[in-house]
């Protein structure tokens, strides 16, 4: 009995000191400026042609931090669902017939390139579906993120994580 008794007592002293309010207490000590991780995105529309050796470079506007990581996703349409588009991310390998191509990028702190793989196939008889006007965009993950616990294959959740809207991507051209 003196058991729930006390658990009773317990209680109401739950609920008693819970409803209470005071004064506010005085201003706490400025902390550190907090850190905002922000992603740079960029979109880019490239035709690879045998003058280009099937690739194209790209600037930074701004050098990467050491430690930064780049994904690059191409926009492409869905093979069941036509005039449906999707983003998927590099590299990305298409079966055409009995050959292979596939579209892969490298970076570094300066600059970036998209490139179609030393693929077992001949690019100049691919249909310009493949070559020209291919769209991609590229997301520069911060360091602090480069270890999450994240899918980055799925577009729209990696969009959604860094915050990223259609507005935030910077058009770029190749470099020359």
């Amino acid at each position: 009995m003196k058991n729930i008794n006390l658990l009773i007592l317990a209680l109401f002293g739950m609920f008693v000191f819970q409803a209470c309010e005071g004064p506010q207490g005085p201003q706490g000590v400025p902390g550190e400026p907090g850190t905002n991780i922000v992603g740079t995105t960029y979109e880019v529309e490239v035709d690879f042609t045998a003058e280009d050796d099937y690739g194209a470079f790209f600037d930074f506007t701004e050098p990467l931090v050491d430690g930064d990581v780049v994904l690059v996703y191409m926009l492409e349409e869905n093979p069941i669902e036509l005039e449906t588009y999707g983003w998927r991310l590099l590299p990305q390998t298409f079966y055409i017939g009995n050959e292979i191509l596939v579209y892969n990028f490298d970076y570094t702190l300066d600059d970036f390139s998209i490139f179609m793989d030393n693929s077992p196939i001949d690019f100049s008889t691919l249909d310009p579906y493949y070559t020209t006007g291919v769209t991609f965009r590229v997301v520069v993950l911060p360091s602090d993120l480069a270890n999450a616990r994240v899918d980055f294959t799925d577009y729209e959740g990696t969009m959604d994580l860094l915050n990223i809207s259609e507005e935030d991507f910077v058009k770029l051209e190749p470099k020359k």
